[in-house]
């Protein structure tokens, strides 16, 4: 943890640096390329040791499988081995290691890196293969039409700004970014003949990575001060069972979990601030003109903590993760997608059984929730009253099934986990199985409602973007047409 800090803080320093003296207005994309890696590559060694050769070899295989399958299946060779070499490398970690603890966990990285290779390798075969009419506006956005060379794909997977804690990002933000061209905005004619560039101010990223930096302070001063103090491992303590009461219990639950939070409020937001002050993450203007720099931001803290549904703390948390498993999972599986995305983010995290018990879980309480917000929420929000006293009810149960469900998640082994479940005799499980018995759930359709799913911003993510072309081009006039105004923030950008 020491040298992860260590290490993140080094970063963000280089980060400064680099885009102060290796600005894209000043250095070739090549000269940023292998800075950015060997910078990445050494913060690995520094951390991990040895162990940082399997992020070179994961990524020179992945390459090297790219270009002799060829774009038609490259995607699902890249998938299969990747996913593998990871699983491989985390069960190793696990035998080799005291089961449980997280020293020397290089797998974290490879995470990472892991779903960089995968979604790089559908973004290619999208771009390459299929033809542009059979994707989806969001495949039409990320699409690839050229293969990288190896130091663009070794830059894009071991960058110094990511790859201890990611966040993940597309290939075509990072090149983006690394050729200079986040702020160069188009504005297409209203015939879409022809397309005007327009220069802007760089925009300083200070005022965002300070109240970044501010949030990663609160956060781990939050977690050596009062995570400490609520274990999650006394929710199962005999004693504890044994004389407190449901209430008090179902408490002390939400709690132990909250404080359990912050750890990944400081990675990521640190990881997010770092990103920024290199210059990268800029995603626009706010309908006040405010710069928004929360293009891979993986978290909105004030949402996850009053968020009224399962979808909506999901929605919230973690976010570039479960676009990855939005992308490479749920847009493509052909039958049965929020399983089978559970399934792949189970596998993902790790070996450890408490995570497999979380995602089963995961799959009950969202069906459920998704039943019952489908089948009553319309009666509740008519009046502001009747909807705020709605909000509350939904917020506490909300946290009660967040907290019930990430407990094996937490406690890793499926002794104290079952221990657990036991204690409560299952009455969440019990619960949502119920409900759907009583409450038809409804078919997701192709089209709009396909992706009204439980994977964060999923639902609005067309919604987003049409947004976010909307004030991208604040600036400028806007003679664009309705279709235009929903088209990806990518068409805005110089390919």
């Amino acid at each position: 943890q020491v040298n992860f800090v260590v290490c993140q803080l080094f970063a963000l320093l280089a980060a400064v640096w680099f885009r102060t003296y290796l600005h894209s207005s000043k250095t070739s994309p090549f000269i940023r390329h292998v800075v950015a890696t060997l910078l990445g590559l050494y913060l690995a060694l520094f951390c991990f040791g040895w162990y940082a050769l399997h992020f070179v070899i994961q990524s020179g295989i992945s390459y090297y499988i790219m270009i002799i399958i060829g774009v038609e299946n490259m995607h699902k060779y890249c998938f299969v081995f990747a996913l593998g070499y990871l699983t491989v490398c985390q069960i190793t970690r696990v035998h080799i290691f005291d089961y449980g603890q997280y020293s020397a966990d290089f797998s974290g990285p490879m995470m990472i890196i892991t779903q960089k290779i995968t979604s790089l390798a559908f973004e290619i075969h999208d771009g390459m293969f299929r033809k542009n009419e059979d994707l989806t506006p969001s495949q039409r956005c990320l699409a690839v039409r050229r293969m990288p060379s190896l130091l663009e794909y070794l830059s894009y997977n071991c960058n110094f700004m990511g790859i201890l804690a990611g966040p993940l990002c597309s290939y075509k933000d990072y090149i983006t970014f690394i050729e200079g061209r986040s702020y160069q905005l188009q504005q297409s004619e209203a015939n879409g003949k022809e397309d005007t560039k327009y220069e802007q101010t760089d925009p300083s990223p200070n005022i965002a990575v300070a109240q970044k930096l501010l949030i990663c302070g609160l956060s781990l001063l939050f977690h050596m001060t009062i995570t400490k103090t609520l274990p999650v491992e006394y929710n199962i303590d005999d004693n504890f069972r044994a004389t407190a009461s449901w209430p008090v219990r179902f408490f002390y639950l939400y709690v132990s979990l909250m404080a359990a939070r912050p750890k990944y409020y400081f990675a990521w937001t640190l990881a997010d601030a770092i990103n920024n002050a290199a210059g990268f993450g800029f995603r626009g203007y706010d309908k006040n003109g405010v710069t928004r720099w929360d293009l891979i931001s993986n978290l909105r803290i004030q949402q996850i903590e009053f968020s009224t549904s399962f979808k909506m703390f999901l929605d919230n948390w973690n976010i570039q993760t479960a676009l990855w498993l939005k992308r490479v999972c749920y847009e493509r599986a052909t039958f049965s997608p929020t399983i089978q995305t559970f399934i792949l983010s189970a596998i993902w995290h790790g070996v450890y059984p408490g995570y497999y018990l979380t995602f089963l879980t995961g799959v009950l309480m969202t069906l459920a929730a998704r039943a019952i917000r489908n089948n009553i929420r319309h009666y509740f929000v008519q009046s502001p009253a009747v909807k705020l006293c709605y909000d509350i009810v939904t917020w506490m149960a909300t946290q009660a099934a967040i907290s019930y469900t990430v407990v094996p998640f937490v406690l890793l082994s499926v002794k104290p986990s079952l221990t657990f479940y036991s204690s409560c005799y299952f009455c969440l499980h019990i619960a949502s199985i119920l409900v759907l018995l009583v409450f038809p759930l409804k078919r997701t359709q192709k089209g709009s409602k396909k992706h009204e799913s439980v994977q964060p911003v999923w639902s609005r993510k067309l919604e987003e973007e049409s947004l976010l072309q909307k004030n991208n081009y604040s600036t400028t006039n806007n003679s664009f047409s309705q279709n235009q105004e929903i088209t990806c923030r990518y068409q805005a950008l110089k390919q």
